[in-house]
């Protein structure tokens, strides 16, 4: 090139390029665009296009828009490369910004810039701006188009309007693997796990090949199930399909193993990995942390403090406190939140690490510390933590802090009914049943319903759903007789059912049928009829496990000698001859 001077032309310096852009040798490609300058070449629009791409995957978004700027004539190809520099990096506003400008220079766009710039039309502006870009797409005609409909459907999934994006999944003439991957990643994202499932069963059978990212997207779905026979199989599928172990994909397992309640395949994946993220060391930090394993939460962290490769962002920090809060290890939390707080990492404390500090000195009973620390924050206490302290002085019985607690919630979520049930049931435990019915009377008022519980359980590959006093199961009598049958062998080995945990002011014999029909107990009276002696028992429930079922698992466990495992909205409770991994701490 240096030989050749102002002798190198087009197809040169073409060729130079395209060998820079395969090979992301930016500083090569440098010294080509350095030639150009010096030789006083004026590019045509193509190869100033492809110094755009070579810079923008290298990073050099600066550089990229400095050529970009310095084009005396742009084509669609042009823009959409800038468009996608922006796209690809994270820079949502620069990107939908470019793209207005280049509606207003009249270039055209087209089925690529389209599918393009909808990446970045995330967040309640970014999606009012996706919905106008829609009407644009189908003024040009370019909806049916896979590109731009994959696009489409990926941003209303995103956006959590998850019909919009069937409808137009529906409409596409044509479905590939992108497409088909968008959708069922859409429904899992939104905890429609079920719903997950089921598109990718049709899709198998409609002959789709799916690719890692389809399989890391049906992982998640399987996780919010806890089916790990379904987990399983799919492992042993991509085994044998011999796809790529990509990261994404062994973080998804690792996820996957961790939340259907088998830590050690998790660990398993996650030592074998010859690459590991800060996803994968927080995927399997929050794995311990669910499963309330404390000093291995604690043990991993220092294991990734001492390898030095990864440096820990703030969802590990949050693991870690979280872990901390879980496993009862209140001493070190403070003191990992200490060192947070330090700036040693260069992370700043967010409300999330204050909400785990919270919820720790709560569950350890420190209500008064955390009713502290909350008023003295840098911040505006969310629902979220405000929700955990009325958690806290429930567990606790501390209705005087309690009471504000819950009169504050009900001012600013009046809509979740969650915090009605919870200070209903801190004015039942001290049998303040006026407080009670008045709570209930506001939930009536303000139309508030609250999420029944539900739990589940998996056999031979098959959901078994209960509700509360479930009547819908197909061996539904089986079910409730057996039911009975272990309230009166638990009851002669020594258990008590805890009435605190019905919120109605009735007689002792409707407490206890009450608290009979809730679906933990249905789901572990089915399970115990349809395995074999010795078989553990999975259960998943949807809501945090009332301290009845939690301490009726522990008698299944203890008079069966079956190993319970019950995985609540906040935590796993492993039970094995009547102890339970929680030691009574959740």
């Amino acid at each position: 090139m240096a030989i050749q001077g102002p002798e190198i032309k087009f197809d040169e310096y073409n060729m130079l390029l395209n060998e820079c852009v395969n090979k992301r040798a930016v500083r090569e490609g440098q010294r080509v665009h350095a030639h150009m300058i010096k030789t006083c070449y004026l590019p045509p629009v193509y190869l100033s296009t492809r110094l755009i791409v070579l810079y923008t995957k290298c990073e050099c978004l600066g550089s990229a828009r400095h050529v970009f700027d310095e084009m005396r004539e742009r084509n669609v190809v042009s823009w959409t490369a800038m468009i996608s520099g922006y796209s690809q990096r994270g820079f949502a506003s620069e990107a939908l910004h470019l793209f207005v400008q280049m509606l207003r220079s009249d270039t055209e766009p087209n089925e690529f810039t389209f599918a393009t710039v909808l990446t970045s039309c995330t967040g309640v502006s970014g999606f009012e701006l996706g919905r106008q870009i829609h009407s644009l797409i189908i003024k040009r005609n370019y909806e049916s188009h896979i590109f731009v409909g994959s696009s489409l459907l990926d941003m209303y999934a995103k956006a959590g309007r998850i019909h919009e994006a069937q409808g137009i999944f529906e409409c596409l003439p044509e479905r590939d693997v992108v497409s088909c991957t968008a959708i069922i990643s859409g429904y899992a994202q939104l905890g429609l796990d079920e719903e997950a499932l089921e598109l990718f069963r049709r899709f198998q059978r409609e002959g789709m090949s799916s690719n890692y990212v389809t399989y890391a997207s049906l992982l998640t779905a399987l996780s919010g199930l806890a089916a790990l026979d379904h987990g399983k199989q799919v492992h042993s599928h991509v085994l044998r399909c011999e796809l790529p172990f990509y990261v994404v994909l062994q973080n998804s397992l690792i996820d996957m193993y961790s939340k259907c309640g088998n830590l050690n395949y998790a660990r398993k994946i996650f030592n074998n990995m010859p690459v590991r993220t800060v996803i994968s060391w927080n995927a399997m930090l929050v794995g311990y942390s669910k499963h309330g394993k404390g000093k291995e939460v604690v043990k991993l962290f220092k294991l990734m403090r001492e390898e030095n490769k990864v440096q820990p962002d703030s969802v590990t920090f949050l693991a870690v406190l979280s872990g901390c809060s879980h496993g009862g290890l209140e001493d070190k939390g403070l003191e990992m939140f200490d060192e947070m707080m330090s700036g040693g990492d260069g992370i700043e404390a967010g409300i999330e690490h204050y909400g785990c500090v919270i919820d720790l000195l709560g569950r350890a009973g420190r209500v008064e510390e955390a009713f502290a620390l909350i008023k003295k924050m840098p911040f505006e206490p969310t629902a979220a933590i405000w929700g955990s302290l009325l958690g806290a002085c429930r567990v606790h019985s501390n209705t005087d802090i309690g009471e504000f607690v819950g009169c504050r919630l009900l001012e600013i979520e009046p809509e979740n009914a969650g915090n009605y049930v919870i200070l209903s049931n801190l004015y039942a435990s001290a049998g303040r049943w006026e407080d009670v019915r008045n709570v209930r009377e506001l939930m009536m008022e303000k139309a508030v319903i609250k999420e029944p519980g539900r739990s589940w359980i998996e056999l031979d590959q098959t959901l078994h759903t209960f509700y509360a006093s479930d009547r819908s199961h197909p061996r539904r009598e089986e079910v409730f007789l057996k039911a009975r049958e272990l309230l009166v062998k638990f009851k002669e080995s020594g258990y008590v059912p805890d009435q605190s945990c019905v919120l109605y002011d009735v007689d002792e014999e409707q407490k206890e049928k009450i608290l009979l029909g809730h679906s933990e107990k249905l789901a572990l009276a089915f399970g115990l009829i349809s395995t074999s002696e010795g078989v553990p028992l999975r259960v998943i429930k949807n809501l945090r496990i009332c301290v009845d079922c939690h301490n009726f698992a522990k008698f299944v466990s203890k008079v069966y000698g079956r190993r319970v495992s019950i995985r609540d909205k906040n935590r796993f409770h492993h039970i094995a001859g009547g102890i339970c991994s929680c030691g009574d701490y959740w």
